[in-house]
């Protein structure tokens, strides 16, 4: 077996993942987004639609520098908004505007539609063998 071709599959799924994205989200009419803008929205919406550009970032497990750099762009397209926090002038609240609630739903049947896929010819228990596989591999990287 050739361990060597391990990074390259994974490099490959990431890619095709990305494509499948992008090409729906091109499909039903929704610009400006990149699949790295999805874990933004995603964390918005399970916390009904306000958080701090520091909650995003522990949330979704990026730099702040790196979420500030998705927040601008979807600032910029008018999915979301900031809001100041009337108790600590310090921060800000980053807030889904009425665009970013109306996609909620194509969101929602893209990443659903993305599992189903990805997972497709699995059995379950070997979907749950891959997941703790891959964490095994987070951690051999985690410091």
């Amino acid at each position: 077996m050739n361990k060597y071709l391990a990074i390259s599959k994974i490099s490959n799924i990431r890619s095709k993942v990305f494509d499948y994205i992008e090409c729906e989200l091109k499909r039903r009419g929704i610009e400006g987004l990149v699949v790295s803008h999805g874990n933004i929205l995603d964390i918005l919406y399970d916390n009904n639609g306000k958080l701090t550009m520091k909650e995003i970032s522990k949330g979704i497990n990026r730099s702040k520098s790196t979420v500030t750099q998705l927040v601008d762009k979807l600032l910029k397209d008018g999915y979301v908004t900031k809001e100041s926090n009337p108790e600590d002038k310090r921060f800000s609240y980053i807030v889904l505007t009425e665009k970013g609630l109306n996609i909620k739903k194509d969101f929602r049947e893209i990443s659903d539609d993305v599992i189903r896929e990805f997972f497709k010819d699995f059995k379950e228990e070997e979907a749950e063998t891959f997941l703790l596989l891959l964490d095994r591999v987070i951690n051999n990287f985690t410091r």
